[in-house]
This record gives structure tokens, C-alpha cells and sequence, in this order.
């Protein structure tokens, strides 16, 4: 029985092309740091570190602490004065990458369609970013962060995709078990390791990332209609 739907966000609830969406905010942030004497391509070099150092945070820290770790010792101390800068960044210029987004009435309709029946929805994005970053492209979608009882950002989570711990702590906090809950998501890579923490699997194929060209077949998949249909069946 399920008692808890995990969505991804990016490619999932948000509709868009992942690889439009980094090259918009890459500009974006580069933009905006400029001017304080961050050269581009360095600072994007340096971002993609913290990044992937996020990505295989081991739980001793939180994503946060683990990206600015690691972005300041290539820095050094000047980034604790300049990080308002990227705080400014989120709360304004960010909003600029929704033209690179689009919107789905049917990811709404599908969440709301859980709600109302009773089962528990967070939202399982890779918590690579800060959360004014996450409540804003949530409202994107339509929906609000408080639609959601867990959403997870780099301040509140230890782990990342596709380590199974960041998904047994997405149900723990649920107070679920992992075989209660069922996660979606449009990236073989990233949301189907869900399945090797317990969890089901829904791969939605609307913005479908298989970059290893994995045999889909073995997961339930489709658009929203077919994981509305495949909950029902559950």
C-alpha cells in the first residue's frame, strides 16, 4: 500500500530542457558575480565542484556546509563576504530562468489528485540548491512549497541522488517506510535508484533524461494519466 508520493521537480512537476535550464543559470549567476570580480568560466568551474562534491556528501555534513566547504577553498575567506551576492542573485535574477520553463496543468492536477486521497507528497529534488532557489521554481509549477509536507534543499538534507540514503531519509522524515513510498521522476539515473532504497518507481517520460540508455522497460512509466492510473492500480 502506498502512504507517500516522492516528485522530482526538474523535468517532472517543471517541465523543461535540463540542458537549457543550466545554460540560462549559469548566465544568469555569472552575470550577476561579474562585477565582483568573479571571472565566468572559473566560477562555473567552481560551482560544478561544490556541486559534485554535494553529490557524494557522505551525511557527515549538510549540502550546504559540504558546497561551501568547497567553493571557498578555491576562493578562499572573500566568500563569506560575497555570499550575499549570490543570495541576491536568488532572490531576483533567478525568477528570469522560468522563460526556459514551461508549465503542466496535469503535474497540479496529479498532486492535488494524491492530496485529496490521503497520501503524503514531497517533493524529492536533488537538493543542489538553497531553498528560496526550490520555493521559487516550485511556484513555477503552480504549486506552493506548503502544498508539500518535505521538500529537499542543500540546507536540510545530508545526501543526494542516487545515493538510497537520501531516499530512506526522505521516509523516515515521512515517518514511512521505504516500501510505502513511491517515487517519480523523469531521470534514469538520478530517480529510479529510488527503487534500490524499497521505494516503487514511476518514470514520467514527458522530459525523459537516460543518458546511459537504460531499458526503460523495466519501469512503470508514462505521462501523468498513466501514474495516476498506475497509483489506482496499487
Amino acid at each position: 500500500m502506498i502512504k507517500a508520493v516522492l516528485f522530482d521537480l526538474d523535468g517532472t512537476l517543471l517541465p523543461m530542457d535540463q540542458d537549457e535550464f543550466v545554460k540560462a543559470y549559469f548566465g544568469g549567476i555569472a552575470k550577476k558575480l561579474a562585477p565582483y570580480g568573479y571571472e565566468s568560466k572559473a566560477l562555473i568551474k567552481s560551482i560544478w565542484a561544490g556541486t559534485e562534491a554535494m553529490i557524494k556528501n557522505n551525511g557527515e555534513v549538510t549540502n550546504e556546509t559540504r558546497f561551501w566547504e568547497v567553493f571557498g577553498s578555491i576562493y578562499g575567506e572573500r566568500v563569506n563576504t560575497d555570499k550575499p551576492y549570490f543570495d541576491e542573485f536568488y532572490e531576483n535574477e533567478f525568477s528570469k530562468i522560468s522563460a526556459v520553463c514551461s508549465k503542466n496543468p496535469e503535474a497540479y492536477e496529479t498532486v492535488m489528485h494524491f492530496k485529496s486521497n490521503g497520501l503524503k507528497i514531497a517533493l524529492a529534488t536533488n537538493p543542489i540548491f538553497p531553498s528560496i532557489a526550490t520555493e521559487t521554481r516550485i511556484s513555477w509549477t503552480g504549486l506552493k512549497p506548503s502544498d508539500f509536507e518535505l521538500y529537499t534543499t542543500y540546507e536540510n538534507i545530508n545526501y543526494c541522488k542516487p545515493n538510497k540514503k537520501y531516499y530512506l531519509e526522505i521516509a523516515s522524515r515521512l515517518k514511512v517506510k521505504p516500501e510505502e513510498c513511491l517515487m517519480v521522476g523523469n531521470d534514469v539515473s538520478d530517480d529510479m535508484p529510488a527503487f534500490e532504497a524499497g521505494m516503487k518507481v514511476f518514470l514520467l517520460t514527458d522530459c525523459l533524461i537516460n543518458k546511459n540508455n537504460t531499458d526503460i522497460s523495466q519501469f512503470p512509466n508514462g505521462s501523468f494519466k498513466e501514474l495516476r492510473e498506475y497509483v489506482e492500480s496499487l
